[in-house]
């Protein structure tokens, strides 16, 4: 009776066994791949249909119900386009990135409009140092051209000696590279204020409560041409 019960019970934990696994097994039966192809013909499979790469296939699980679709693999053409789309949205989110980036920094650096207008002092104040030097230097110049030049008066339709022309040649060459010198300081003056104009702009919106990141990317100023510039000698920004 005992050898009985005991055969009985093997069974029953023999049978569960076998209904679990089954059970497991259906859980993970691999998917059903169906579509029609190009000819009118329902194709079926357990892996996706080659003959409908260019058409949508549904998957459906081993009940028949479905499970997702699989849409057709684009050409070489379409692939293009979608790298090229992809390349652009990620181009866009870190532009956008970069801009609330930049927001936050400006709000963090400039709470206020005073604090904006220390800054630009200070940063355009060691232009103007060098340009004050510069302009002291082009007088220096030009006061030192003013004997030379009396002395070549004596030559008049007479050759002028060699250290004689050699010095004005130099202090004519200073001089140019001086006054270029003085236009870019000028131009950088410029650059230097167009920027923080730039920026204040953005930061007025910034403190009004636009969010950060909302506004694009903020511009660079790029320093206007020398053809642009003021001329030495002309007040300095």
């Amino acid at each position: 009776m005992r050898e009985r019960q005991a055969w009985v019970s093997a069974c029953r934990a023999t049978v569960g066994w076998m209904l679990l696994a089954g059970a497991v097994g259906a859980g993970h039966a691999a998917p059903i791949y169906t579509c029609i192809d190009a000819n009118g013909k329902k194709l079926t499979s357990d892996r996706p249909i080659a003959a409908c790469t260019d058409r949508e296939q549904r998957v459906l699980n081993s009940d028949g119900s479905e499970k997702t679709r699989l849409p057709p693999t684009p050409t070489g053409d379409e692939r293009t386009e979608i790298e090229a789309r992809q390349q652009r949205e990620a181009l866009e989110r870190a532009n956008k990135a970069e801009a609330m980036r930049r927001d936050r920094n400006l709000l963090a650096r400039f709470p206020n409009e005073a604090a904006h207008k220390k800054a630009r002092e200070a940063a355009l104040e060691d232009t103007r140092k060098s340009l004050r030097v510069s302009e002291m230097r082009l007088q220096l110049l030009q006061k030192e051209r003013k004997p030379l030049m009396d002395e070549a008066e004596f030559y008049v339709n007479r050759t002028m000696p060699a250290h004689l022309k050699q010095l004005i040649d130099g202090n004519e060459a200073a001089t140019d590279a001086q006054r270029t010198l003085m236009l870019n300081q000028q131009a950088e003056l410029v650059r230097v204020n167009a920027t923080y104009d730039a920026e204040l702009e953005r930061l007025k919106k910034l403190w009004s409560g636009v969010q950060p990141g909302t506004l694009g990317v903020l511009p660079k100023a790029a320093a206007p041409s020398a053809s642009s510039s003021p001329a030495p000698g002309k007040p300095a920004l």
